[in-house]
């Protein structure tokens, strides 16, 4: 059993910003019923503050655009191309599955630079890498779900590798690394949403398998890096996306997964 899978999931479920925020409401609303009056009237008051910053200032943002800057946007290729990786999270596997429907989200970029990609270098071998990262969903495989994408765009997915064992990024450079036994001098392209892509590359050198970043799906600019504005929901879910990367590449370190 992966201990750090289960771990790790688990834990993130009571660390997820929402969530947390969640919970010190709770509290709050539990201490209002006992004599610790005065301590849930303090955690109250931060508690509001803290929602009047994450409504107004993009903290997300200042998370994620460090993690987006690591590597060039639209990377100088090498004439050879020997392969192309793209990561699965483009499709959403369960109501794909379900429905016998693709349903894409925010990053479908993933896909469409894959195809691009794969166009430009016809003679470059394919992979298409992820499971499930679900501890209750295992059946629902993000790569089976990207053949889906790839078919209703009329792509020929019989020149590509789908992997749908891997639950995480470092299961992936695992098991493709044992799968395709990359040379050393091979060009091997692999394609990740942008803040993903330090850990991306950094689990892929850890098991000895050279790539080249070709991050795609970008989600700040530094014009909009600072923007001021009234929007609780989606400064939230950035902040939910770029303290779990941070996190990641934090748990990743310490495990010597990277």
């Amino acid at each position: 059993m992966d201990i750090f899978f289960y771990f790790s999931k688990i834990i993130w479920t009571f660390l997820i910003p929402g969530n947390f925020l969640l919970m010190i409401f709770v509290i709050c609303i539990f201490f209002l019923w006992t004599r610790f009056f005065k301590l849930a009237r303090f955690l109250s008051t931060i508690l509001i503050i803290v929602y009047i910053f994450v409504s107004f200032i993009p903290f997300g943002n200042m998370l994620i655009f460090p993690l987006e800057n690591k590597f060039k946007v639209n990377p100088k290729l090498p004439t050879k191309i020997d392969g192309i990786i793209v990561l699965s999270g483009a499709v959403n596997a369960k109501p794909s599955i379900l429905k016998n429907q693709v349903q894409v989200n925010e990053q479908v970029e993933r896909d469409l630079f894959f195809m691009k990609l794969a166009r430009k270098y016809p003679d470059a071998k394919l992979v298409y890498s992820g499971g499930s990262s679900s501890l209750t969903h295992q059946a629902f495989k993000g790569a089976y779900a990207g053949k889906m994408l790839l078919e209703n765009q009329s792509f020929d997915t019989s020149r590509v590798i789908f992997e749908g064992k891997s639950r995480n990024t470092y299961e992936s450079a695992l098991n493709l690394k044992e799968l395709i036994n990359p040379k050393k001098k091979e060009n091997w392209i692999l394609i990740t949403t942008a803040w993903h892509m330090p850990r991306a590359v950094g689990v892929f050198k850890k098991v000895d398998f050279n790539v080249i970043a070709y991050p795609v799906d970008f989600w700040t600019t530094e014009e909009t890096l600072y923007d001021i504005n009234f929007d609780f929901t989606s400064h939230l879910s950035k902040l939910e996306v770029g303290f779990k990367e941070w996190l990641g590449l934090f748990a990743y370190k310490i495990t010597n997964k990277i």
